[in-house]
């Protein structure tokens, strides 16, 4: 069974910072890019971050670049994000994501993030 398990969301002060985890399980890890994607109330889904477990190529939106460092792939099957400095703005739902190609196949059920000002 393929899952994909997020952990680590919770309400913070502006400032503060946070560190989300994406256990990933019952498919070839080695094989995909994991990614944060996450969802605000009202708006539309935005990719956050994504890290290739092949060549440990990284991307970030523009609107976390310097805050959040996206790190794992192969250790332990599991994928960090760290987000520091955080912004009310930042507050949404965070979703870790597994892509063998260019479609993200499997979806975790996601983690609340919020950001108090």
């Amino acid at each position: 069974e393929v899952q994909l398990v997020e952990s680590g969301g919770g309400l913070v002060q502006a400032g503060g910072s946070l560190r989300l985890s994406c256990a990933a399980s019952g498919f070839p890890f080695d094989d995909y890019a994991i990614a944060w994607f996450r969802q605000a109330p009202g708006k539309a889904r935005e990719g956050v971050s994504c890290i290739s477990s092949s060549d440990g190529s990284i991307y970030y939106a523009d609107s976390v670049k310097g805050r959040f460092t996206i790190s794992g792939g192969n250790a332990k099957n599991t994928v960090y994000l760290q987000m520091n400095n955080l912004k009310p703005e930042d507050t949404a739902v965070y979703y870790c994501a597994a892509a063998e190609t260019r479609t993200y196949d499997y979806w975790g059920q996601g983690t609340q993030v919020t950001v108090s000002s």
